[in-house]
């Protein structure tokens, strides 16, 4: 079933909220209900009866004329109506209500409509950012259908991993604290608990960053290792910190980036290409042929391994910090290469 951003309940219809909207609006404005105008209490009735078909579950018609004062006869004559006009009008026994997937709402909301392939793509982006803006956290508000327990046993997750993960989303959305109960490190042999303040996804929710109380540190949590999620009813005390945390180029994490600047040719241009497809995102053309690599990265262990590798082809624009790290290990190889017993000529 497509899912629209209006209206975060999985069975619910963003025209239908859009309806409602539109209704109480117009009640607001004393639009509605003269009484010298039927047509307009007619078309409010069919209003209120189609919102109530798409945003409800399926319903009786006794159900529908206790909820909008309505006779029978009206409601199955306005149902007729509807079936007529293209609705997908859904009756199970004598249950009625409006398929989200007629073609009306769909052709209305083509510009907002998302597959759940689509959505929980979108779903996972937006989990992984750090400190998202308001307008972010809308979002993933009424996307949070896609992290109930059901919607995960959809998306493949099995049902421990599932359970743990809409626990997860819950802590990160609502800001609270959370224990990790056994939780499986290859640092310790041993089970062990741990009370966190979970704050970010990962790896494809694989991983949480979360706040560990007990150590003062922010810690990466593989989620497939924690036996159970258990959601503390305490909000987060220690928001400030909460650091984001970034993969690099080069595939080395860490909460800091750091600035590198290389001018490159067409040797080491090409082995960067072959070997960190990405990289082509933070290069330009320089007016001498060369490239320049302009990269952010968490640790100059990487880019120095590659600069060291193809050095003649590498100048360094810059970057002080980078240029002393590729100096004690020059220092460090050359005492090395010292240190190895020479062989002598006969």
């Amino acid at each position: 079933m497509p899912l629209y951003l209006h209206f975060s309940l999985p069975h619910s219809c963003a025209f239908g909220k859009k309806v409602l909207n539109l209704h109480d609006a117009l009640r607001a404005e004393n639009l509605y209900f003269s009484n010298n105008d039927m047509e307009l209490d007619k078309f409010d009735r069919q209003l209120r009866l189609l919102v109530l078909l798409t945003t409800e579950h399926s319903l009786s018609v006794d159900d529908i004329s206790r909820k909008l004062d309505m006779s029978r006869r009206s409601i199955y004559r306005y149902i007729d109506a509807f079936r007529a006009l293209g609705f997908n009008v859904r009756k199970v026994g004598t249950r009625y209500s409006i398929d989200c997937d007629s073609p009306f709402f769909v052709h209305i909301s083509n510009q907002i409509h998302f597959s759940q392939d689509e959505a929980a793509i979108l779903a996972r982006l937006l989990s992984e950012r750090f400190d998202p803006t308001p307008a972010e956290r809308a979002l993933r508000d009424k996307l949070a259908s896609l992290y109930e327990l059901d919607a995960l046993r959809r998306q493949g997750y099995k049902d421990v991993q599932a359970t743990n993960l809409a626990t997860l989303f819950q802590a990160v959305r609502q800001e609270r604290m959370a224990v990790f109960h056994d939780y499986r490190s290859a640092r310790q042999g041993e089970p062990a608990d741990y009370v966190v303040e979970p704050y970010l996804f990962m790896a494809d929710n694989m991983e949480v960053r979360a706040y560990e109380l007990s150590t003062g540190c922010n810690r990466t949590f593989r989620v497939d290792s924690i036996g159970r999620v258990e959601m503390l009813d305490m909000l987060w005390t220690h928001t400030a910190a909460h650091a984001p945390f970034y993969t690099d180029l080069f595939h080395f994490s860490g909460e800091q980036r750091f600035r590198v600047k290389l001018l490159m040719g067409h040797v080491a241009t090409g082995l960067l290409l072959e070997n960190y497809p990405g990289a082509d995102a933070y290069m330009k053309l320089a007016d001498d042929g060369r490239h320049e690599l302009d990269v952010p990265v968490c640790s100059f262990s990487g880019v120095g391994r590659f600069v060291l590798g193809i050095f003649s082809d590498i100048e360094v624009l810059g970057s002080p910090e980078f240029i002393e790290w590729l100096r004690a290990r020059v220092a460090q190889m050359s005492e090395k290469m010292d240190s190895l017993p020479v062989k002598r000529k006969k």
